[in-house]
């Protein structure tokens, strides 16, 4: 059974920056892609970063030039750093392990000021 932890989240004013970790319990770690979503109040999950096994990495058009996903495979590891954060950010972020539909079990994200 995959354990995904999600920790970093937290309350942040317009323009900060935050860096969303996610631990895996699981083995050959690197032979997977990671992705990270979020979920706002009323709207629907929505896929934020994605992170191949090789590296090649994809982050949707709402987050582009602002978030960027990272992985460090000795620490069984996937990131998330968040830079110029807007109140549209606010949500839930999720960290999931697609081969496996494994999911953490989310961290809050909160940009108000």
């Amino acid at each position: 059974q995959v354990q995904l932890v999600e920790s970093g989240g937290g309350l942040v004013q317009p323009g900060g920056s935050l860096r969303l970790s996610c631990a895996a319990s699981i083995s050959l770690f690197s032979f997977y892609s990671m992705n990270w979503y979020r979920q706002a109040p009323g709207k629907q999950r929505e896929l934020v970063a994605v992170i191949t096994n090789i590296g090649t990495t994809t982050v949707a058009d709402s987050v582009k030039g602002r978030f960027s996903i990272s992985r460090d495979n000795a620490k069984n590891a996937v990131y998330l750093q968040m830079n110029s954060l807007k109140p549209d950010d606010t949500a839930v972020y999720y960290c999931n392990l697609p081969e496996r539909d494994s999911w953490g079990q989310g961290t809050q994200v909160t940009v108000s000021s």
